[in-house]
């Protein structure tokens, strides 16, 4: 995030008031293109069209239908493929809504072309691809100064990021242990409408990398740089409907900057009968803060705080969280920054790492890699 401006002196406020030819010019617009035009590329239209410095120029959607319901939503021009969209030369970011599996070949095919990427989650459906964008993403910022981001989005939220600074501010002392739960809900009718959600091959994963990873980048980004002790994936619901799990559970090792460790809980299930708020608990020192919709933190002398949510998405996918414009928007703050965007490739492989972790220990026939 931009850090704050300094404090203006009265007379430099009357003197910035004045007109003048050195004044700054107005912020670049950059053309975005929105690739793959499901259900969470709604929240990418939304933020692009919120964002000052982007305007939407294309969609993109290998489906006939899909894609002509979005480019006549939005009065752009529609394309049956990303390699179209980059001969056209009509695009300057792309955001890639794509299932899993498309996720690392489209970014480094924008990458190559000079255009900025910002994908969502997972940064990659294997390891392997996510460890072979990390060069390709530092090479293309060092050499042409092109971006490329994930959209852990939930790091946004108010909640976290207070969260996040009574941990870094000291007064709380060492983290000693913490635990998270994802207890939400998805029938088969959900992977049919999709139904690469619910394959080794579309989606690299089920429950843990379409709706835990959230979470669990949550934990090893406020806790520390995380190991697996042990764990399991499981169909428990959905056995017969998808090869992919639906439930799991976590036991993790974190590496505190004191470097002592300390352990962490995960539970994870898609078996709920309702979507639940996630929750998210960590005991420090000298107070308990636990995440349920707000975040309560009980100190040792009795004192209670409360920190409420900024906002949230309207209806049934409140529980989602309203973070992604926060995202995007810093996102494109950073095209004209000089540092990369620091929610990379190399930042977003820490969740994923841990639960191709977990799914080797849990699936021995392998088709997860």
């Amino acid at each position: 995030m931009a850090p704050d401006a300094p404090a203006e002196s009265p007379q430099s406020a009357v003197t910035q008031s004045v007109p003048t030819e050195s004044a700054a010019p107005p912020p670049v617009v950059r053309r975005a293109a929105v690739v793959g035009c499901g259900d969470i590329s709604a929240q990418h239209f939304a933020a692009i069209e919120a964002v000052d410095g982007a305007r939407l120029a294309a969609v993109v959607d290998p489906d006939p239908e899909r894609l002509a319901k979005a480019a006549d939503a939005h009065g752009v021009p529609g394309y049956a493929t990303l390699g179209e969209l980059l001969d056209a030369g009509e695009v300057d970011v792309v955001h890639l809504c794509t299932p899993h599996s498309e996720h690392a070949p489209l970014a480094l095919e924008a990458l190559a072309r000079g255009v900025h990427v910002l994908t969502e989650k997972p940064v990659a459906h294997t390891l392997a691809d996510a460890e072979a964008l990390v060069p390709a993403t530092r090479k293309a910022f060092a050499e042409r100064g092109v971006q490329f981001g994930v959209c852990f989005q939930n790091r946004y939220n108010a909640t976290i990021r207070a969260l996040r600074d009574l941990l870094e501010g000291g007064s709380l002392g060492r983290v000693l242990a913490a635990n998270a739960t994802v207890m939400w809900h998805r029938t088969a009718d959900y992977y049919a409408a999709r139904p690469w959600r619910g394959t080794w091959e579309g989606s690299g994963g089920g429950l843990l990398m379409n709706q835990a990873i959230h979470t669990l980048d949550l934990l090893q980004w406020l806790v520390g740089p995380a190991t697996v002790v042990g764990g399991g994936a499981s169909r428990r619901a959905l056995e017969g409907v998808i090869e992919v799990e639906d439930t799991a559970d976590i036991l993790l090792e974190h590496t505190r900057e004191d470097g002592e460790s300390l352990r962490s809980v995960f539970y994870a299930t898609n078996a709920n009968a309702v979507n639940s708020p996630v929750t998210l608990d960590i005991v420090t020192e000298r107070a308990e803060l636990s995440l349920r919709g707000v975040l309560t933190v009980r100190y040792a002398d009795g004192t209670i705080d409360i920190v409420e949510e900024s906002g949230a998405l309207p209806g049934e996918r409140s529980y989602w969280g309203a973070s992604h414009r926060l995202l995007i928007a810093d996102f494109y703050a950073s095209l004209d920054s000089g540092v990369p965007f620091w929610i990379g490739a190399d930042e977003a492989t820490g969740a994923l790492r841990l639960i191709k972790d977990v799914y080797a220990r849990s699936f021995p026939e392998g088709g997860w890699l």
